[in-house]
């Protein structure tokens, strides 16, 4: 059993994935904390429904909001932090202190960096008549999507594809495959 703090800014379907993934004991992990810098995020009704604590965070400065997250975390035993749908950039000192990881709804390192997710991803993918796009979970560092990847699956963007199509496919294919990693840190204390 391992501590896993989730952040998330938006809807929270990653968060989900992950704790019904412990609730049906297909995880060995438990989510001490829940983050957000949104305090409207659906990620936060989420966490409150599976009784799981949750922080919003007060600083808007970059390096005020780093000393703010490593005051807070420093409460909580973290073996890992996974950033689902997370829109900030992560500061030194948090990334110095803690393994993070990153998923991201593109075949990194296209489509990545500033202003690259949710929707403005998928509508790039199918404005450039790619033929694959997929997801790519990857370290965090202190430029926006682009750590060391840990492992992509291709999705196929098929010829009548929508942004909202493809989107949704790509969400599926992501919760799959982050679980999937998940299950290899409970397992090995590592990310394979």
């Amino acid at each position: 059993m391992y501590n896993v703090v989730v952040f998330a800014s938006g809807n929270g379907s990653t968060l989900q994935s992950i704790i019904d993934a412990i609730q049906e004991k297909k995880l060995e992990a438990n989510i001490p904390l829940v983050v957000s810098n949104n305090p409207n995020a659906f990620a936060l009704e989420r966490a409150k429904k599976a009784n799981i604590p949750i922080y919003v965070i007060k600083e808007k400065d970059a390096k005020k909001m780093d000393f703010e997250l490593c005051e807070v975390l420093s409460k909580y035993e973290i073996d890992l932090i996974v950033l689902a749908g997370y829109l900030k950039l992560i500061g030194k000192q948090l990334l110095d202190k803690y393994t993070i990881i990153n998923t991201h709804p593109s075949l990194l390192p296209k489509y990545g960096g500033k202003g690259m997710y949710g929707m403005n991803v998928h509508k790039a993918v199918i404005n450039a008549k790619e033929e694959y796009s997929g997801v790519t979970l990857h370290y965090v560092t202190s430029e926006y999507d682009r750590g060391p990847t840990i492992m992509q699956t291709r999705v196929k963007v098929l010829p009548n594809d929508t942004a909202e199509d493809l989107a949704s496919r790509v969400q599926h294919a992501e919760k799959i495959q982050l679980v999937e990693l998940l299950k290899s840190f409970s397992k090995h204390g590592i990310l394979k």
